[in-house]
């Protein structure tokens, strides 16, 4: 998977900039009305969250979803994806096609109409799909709206129809182009550079979407070819669905059986779940309702968490793998090392916000907990040594998690930050405001000492860490507590952590959290800066505390708290008092090309220590002249297998990924 994506973010503006005053009178004359498409143009980031990188993807997203939603009905099988030479992308399904006759109320054609028209489908009840994602009915007309030209084929009672489009306008009518043996529709779009930063379409992000689908609707093949940069075309089809899913979630891990699965109907609601125990302590749950995946779980994942914990309590009292005497397992002890994944498919679905992240349908919660409650107990009976397999890691993990909630003690003990020497000798803030707070972990006492007297004391705190944390991608919670660098992290952050689980204790609304509770709300700063070296033990520092923060406080990532500071390598002397900084060779070369001097020096940074205080805030600090870059969680499964590949105890998957990757290197530091 790709590293999770890191978007450059402007500085939080003064107060006093909010505040304006307008002198003209407000009438309904200052109302602007948008027809059409035209409101999409104007207004991208309303439908597809922006304009770069995130945004230029959702346009695949839309049409490709649409495509699924025929597989759901019924009607499609198979869905071919290209990238073609020019930039542009293609989806290709073998569906019914969209309609071609008249539509009455309108007296546009069913193409045009879903092409050029808001809210137009028969998603609203029309009759043309019980089971869908794309409920909000802009999907393909904001594809359209934000192409510099869409065509679209349609092959339908026995003939090829074709119409194309530019910017969201029909350029040429619907036309009978030949004849057609199947049925299906092909869009073809080129997304349109007056919207778009940039028009490169990742094949890797476009790969993995397709993986998904095709893991979650069994009965459909997708491929996907790469005609642009010459790549074969890559099939995806798994006749095993989710079964198939957790074991290549699983693939860098080792499994402790093989994948429980199963699946079942009721009350017009069908339901999927696979789970699968490995010998990390990680736990890793994704949701998905309708092909959509719930980031932040909802009542179909609330279900499960219940249902598993009750099964596995049960089972373990009923066979005396629990005493008497001993305590029930937590929800924590018996989902360490879980692989899940679950899959709703069902009439109305009702998510909470505009992104879909969470399911809220409230009948779901119970539907859910008891099928589950049912498949798993006849499973357990069925697989005694499987069963007694899961008690046994819920046993240790029950131990450890005791003494993780003694050493989590520890760390709030530590919580009156003023009058406790941590480690790495905390430099506080005098702002108590904590939106207007950000706290530097620096490499190093070195830089930490430079940082400390560069840094503005009213706003800006410094941690130095000493060495490198603890890897939590190998070591329980309890051992990851008895790291000082670790707990002083903590204490600093105040919010307290999470339970080894999916780095929140929002995922699913599960009432049994264990012992650990994070609360955003306690967070003393808003900023978390990663500042370290520019070299490779730079980089595993960084990754490092991304692991931590992934793993056990990932709503800092979610909420966007989380920044890498970029300081420069660089510096370029010209003269006595003229200097310039520049972060790459490419920045460097560009600033001396337009010196065009003799009597230039440049120098290397070998580390932020080398910096003295001014240095340090001019380049890296402060918030008028520095470059930040935000770090984002776009794909939770991507983000889990780099983790786990890179962080991980086997070797194998780490090295074919740095061979794969080796050249989109671009700064390697290297040591003779």
């Amino acid at each position: 998977m790709a590293k999770p994506e890191i978007l450059t973010t402007p500085q939080t503006p003064d107060e006093q900039s909010l505040v304006t005053t307008v002198d003209r009178e407000y009438t309904a004359q200052e109302f602007t009305v948008l027809e059409g498409l035209e409101a999409v143009r104007r207004r991208p980031g309303m439908y597809i969250a922006d304009t770069g990188v995130r945004g230029l993807h959702q346009l695949f997203y839309e049409v490709i979803d649409n495509s699924i939603d025929e597989a759901l009905a019924g009607f499609c099988t198979r869905i071919d994806v290209v990238l073609h030479p020019d930039g542009s992308l293609s989806v290709t399904d073998n569906g019914r096609g969209i309609p071609v006759d008249i539509n009455k109320e309108t007296g546009l054609t069913g193409v045009e109409l879903a092409m050029t028209r808001l809210h137009a489908g028969s998603k609203f009840g029309g009759g043309g799909y019980r089971v869908s994602g794309g409920l909000h009915g802009v999907g393909v007309s904001c594809v359209n709206a934000l192409s510099e030209w869409l065509v679209v084929e349609v092959c339908r009672d026995g003939k090829r129809y074709r119409q194309r489009f530019e910017r969201g306008t029909p350029v040429t009518p619907l036309e009978v182009v030949g004849k057609a043996k199947n049925t299906g529709t092909t869009v073809h779009w080129l997304p349109d550079h007056l919207i778009f930063e940039k028009r490169d379409y990742d094949p890797e992000r476009i790969v993995r979407r397709i993986r998904e689908l095709a893991f979650l609707n069994k009965n459909v093949t997708i491929t996907f070819t790469d005609e642009l940069h010459g790549e074969p075309t890559q099939t995806f089809h798994y006749k095993n669905g989710l079964a198939e899913f957790v074991q290549w979630l699983n693939e860098n891990k080792d499994p402790l059986h093989k994948p429980i699965h199963f699946a079942r109907t009721r009350e017009d609601t069908f339901v999927e779940i696979a789970i699968q125990y490995n010998d990390t302590y990680q736990e890793n749950i994704f949701a998905f309702a309708n092909n959509i995946h719930n980031t932040e779980g909802g009542t179909h994942v609330s279900g499960f968490k219940t249902a598993l914990t009750r099964v596995i309590n049960n089972y373990a009292r009923k066979n005396g793998l629990l005493k008497e005497r001993d305590p029930n397992f937590s929800g924590d002890d018996v989902r360490e090392g879980l692989t899940a994944v679950i899959s709703v498919l069902l009439l109305n679905p009702q998510f909470e916000g505009q992104t879909k992240t969470k399911l809220g349908n409230s009948e779901i919660e119970g539907l859910v907990n008891s099928i589950v409650g049912e498949a798993l107990s006849q499973y357990f009976e069925e697989n005694p040594s499987v069963a007694r397999r899961i008690i046994e890691k819920a046993l240790v993990a029950q131990r450890a998690r005791e003494a993780a909630r003694r050493a989590a003690d520890l760390v709030k003990r530590q919580s009156a930050l003023e009058n406790t020497s941590l480690p790495g000798k905390l430099a506080d803030c005098s702002e108590r405001d904590p939106r207007l707070c950000e706290l530097f972990l620096v490499e190093g006492d070195s830089a930490g000492g430079s940082a400390k007297q560069g840094r503005d004391r009213r706003t800006q705190a410094v941690l130095p860490l000493r060495g490198k944390i603890l890897n939590v991608e190998k070591a329980r919670l309890d051992k990851a507590l008895e790291n000082e660098e670790i707990r002083a992290l903590i204490t600093a952050l105040g919010t307290g952590i999470a339970g080894p689980g999916n780095g929140s204790n929002g995922n699913g609304d599960e009432k049994d959290n264990g012992d650990f509770k994070f609360d955003l709300s306690k967070l003393r700063y808003h900023r978390i800066i990663i500042m370290t070296d520019a070299d490779v033990d730079g980089d595993h520092i960084r990754t490092l505390l991304l692991t931590f923060f992934f793993r056990y406080m990932r709503p800092l990532i979610e909420e966007g708290h989380v920044y890498i500071a970029q300081p420069p390598l660089y510096v370029i002397k010209a003269g006595k008092d003229e200097r310039y900084y520049a972060r790459t060779e490419k920045d460097r070369d560009e600033i001396l090309r337009n010196l065009k001097r003799k009597n230039v020096t440049v120098g290397r940074f070998k580390g932020l220590g080398e910096m003295n205080a001014e240095e340090l805030a001019e380049t890296t600090m402060n918030p008028a002249t520095r470059r930040l870059v935000r770090v984002e969680l776009e794909d939770a499964v991507a983000a889990d297998e780099i983790f786990s590949v890179l962080m991980g105890d086997k070797v194998e998957p780490r090295k074919e990924y740095i061979v794969r990757h080796a050249k989109q290197v671009t700064n390697l530091d290297w040591h003779a």
